[in-house]
C-alpha cells in the first residue's frame, strides 16, 4: 500500500514539475521576445559587412552604378553588383588554376578579361530593358485608364488607380507622375517630363494620344482600349520573331565560346600549348581571332534584330 501511494505521489509531483517547467519556458520566450522587440524595433539585425554595403549605395560613387543596373532591370545593389563580381572573379580564377593548368598571373588576367568583358556584355544585352519591360506593360495601363474613363473617374483617378495596380517598373513611374499631379504640377508637365525619362516609341504614341484626346475631347475610352488591342497584338507578334530567331540567337553566344573552351582543355592536356600564343605572330592571331569572334556577334545581332 505503502510503495503505491508513494509511486503515484512521485507521478504527481513529477507531472507538477514538467507543468512548471514548461510555463517557465513560455515566459522566458515571451520575455526574450519583448527584449529582441524592444531593441531591435522591428529591425532584423544587419552584419558588418551587410552595414558597410548600406552605407556605399548611399554615397554619390554608387548612385551611377544603380542607375544603370535599374535601367538594365537588375534586381542588385550596386553593393550587391560588386560582390557577385568579385565572388566571379575568384571563382574564374579557381577554375582556370586547376582544372586548365593556366598559372596564377595568367589566370588573373583572363579572369580580368572575362569579366570585364561579360560586365560589358550583360549591359549591352539589357540596353533599356527596363523600358522595354515597362512597354510590355502598356496594353494593360491602357486598359485600365479606359476601364477608369468609362466608369466615370478623371484622367488623374485613371494615373493614380494604374500606379496602385500595374507591376513595376511602371508602377514607380506612375506612382511619380500620381504625386507631381498632386503636388500642382499640370498634367502634361508632368507626363511630357515622364516621355522624356523613358523615350520610347509606343510609349511616346501612348502620351500624344492622351495629350490630344485630352485637348480635343472625345471618347478616350474606345481611343484606349483600340490603342490596348493594337500594342498586346505587337507584343504577340515581338514574341513569336524571338521564338522564330532564338536558335540563332543563341548560336552568336555559343560560338565564340567553344574555341576558347577547346584550347583551355588542350592546354590542360598538353603543357605548353598556350606559349606560342604569346609570341609575336601568335598575339596578331590571337587579336584576328578576338576580332573575328566580335564581328560574327555583332552580325548575326543585327540580323536578328528584327523591329516591328
Amino acid at each position: 500500500m505503502i510503495p503505491a501511494a508513494i509511486a503515484t505521489l512521485s507521478s504527481l509531483l513529477f507531472i507538477i514539475a514538467i507543468s512548471f517547467y514548461l510555463d517557465y519556458r513560455k515566459e522566458k520566450r515571451e520575455w526574450k521576445k519583448q527584449v529582441t522587440d524592444f531593441y531591435s524595433n522591428g529591425e532584423k539585425r544587419k552584419s558588418y559587412i551587410v552595414l558597410l554595403g548600406d552605407k556605399f549605395d548611399q554615397t554619390e560613387t554608387a548612385k551611377p552604378i544603380f542607375e544603370k543596373l535599374r535601367e538594365s532591370s537588375i534586381p542588385l545593389t550596386p553593393s550587391e553588383y560588386f560582390a557577385a563580381q568579385f565572388v566571379a572573379f575568384m571563382g574564374i580564377v579557381i577554375v582556370l588554376m586547376n582544372f586548365f593548368s593556366l598559372s596564377f598571373l595568367i589566370s588573373i588576367f583572363v579572369s580580368l578579361l572575362f569579366l570585364e568583358g561579360g560586365r560589358r556584355l550583360l549591359f549591352l544585352l539589357r540596353k533599356n530593358k527596363m523600358k522595354q519591360r515597362l512597354v510590355e506593360q502598356l496594353p494593360e495601363i491602357c486598359r485600365l485608364l479606359a476601364n477608369a474613363t468609362r466608369s466615370g473617374m478623371t484622367l488623374n483617378q485613371g494615373v493614380q488607380l494604374v500606379a496602385q495596380e500595374v507591376n513595376e517598373p511602371a508602377k514607380g513611374e506612375f506612382k511619380r507622375l500620381a504625386q507631381e499631379i498632386s503636388l500642382g504640377i499640370d498634367f502634361n508637365t508632368a507626363i511630357r517630363s515622364m516621355e522624356k525619362r523613358i523615350e520610347n516609341r509606343e510609349f511616346k504614341l501612348f502620351v500624344a494620344t492622351i495629350l490630344i484626346q485630352k485637348k480635343a475631347g472625345g471618347n478616350l475610352f474606345s481611343v484606349l482600349d483600340e490603342m490596348g488591342q493594337t500594342l498586346e497584338e505587337r507584343k504577340i507578334l515581338t514574341q513569336e520573331i524571338k521564338t522564330m530567331t532564338a536558335e540563332q540567337r543563341y548560336v552568336a553566344y555559343i560560338v565564340p565560346v567553344i574555341p576558347i573552351f577547346l584550347v583551355l582543355m588542350m592546354n590542360n592536356i598538353i603543357d605548353g600549348f598556350l606559349d606560342p600564343l604569346f609570341t609575336g605572330l601568335g598575339i596578331i592571331l590571337l587579336l584576328l581571332f578576338i576580332g573575328g569572334t566580335l564581328l560574327t556577334f555583332i552580325l548575326v545581332k543585327k540580323v536578328t534584330n528584327i523591329k516591328v
